[in-house]
């Protein structure tokens, strides 16, 4: 199993842009999906998980800025920033809690190779 990230890059404080995570590979069932962020010099930490239900959970940094979606048919996840701040600079991770075609009981947890995020000051 494998998750791509896409979409990062350089913005202006208050522009947009929108992460994309594709996951493939031999997958059975996705159940959470999720975005994390490492700032430079600082742990990992979540910005907003998804659900297969589609329950949605966002960090209080970014509530009112920030929507996460998913597509199932396409494995994909979205994140989509609002209202860039210096502060949201890091580079961003996706995340998934997947089962597999040769262990569709369990879930095993991947990461994304990460996406930058470079908001000017």
């Amino acid at each position: 199993v494998q998750l791509v990230e896409s979409g990062g890059g350089l913005v202006q404080p208050g522009g947009s842009l929108r992460l994309s995570c594709a996951a493939s590979g031999d997958i059975f069932r996705i159940d959470s999906m999720g975005w994390y962020r490492q700032a430079p010099g600082k742990g990992r930490r979540l910005v907003a998980s998804i659900f297969s239900d589609g329950a949605t959970n966002y960090a209080d940094s970014v509530k009112g800025r920030c929507t996460i979606s998913r597509d199932n048919a396409k494995n994909t996840v979205y994140l989509q920033m609002n209202s860039l701040k210096p502060e949201d600079t890091a580079v961003y991770y996706c995340n998934a809690d997947i089962a597999t075609r040769s262990r569709p009981l369990f879930d095993d947890n991947y990461w994304g190779k990460g996406t930058p995020v470079t908001v000017l000051v």
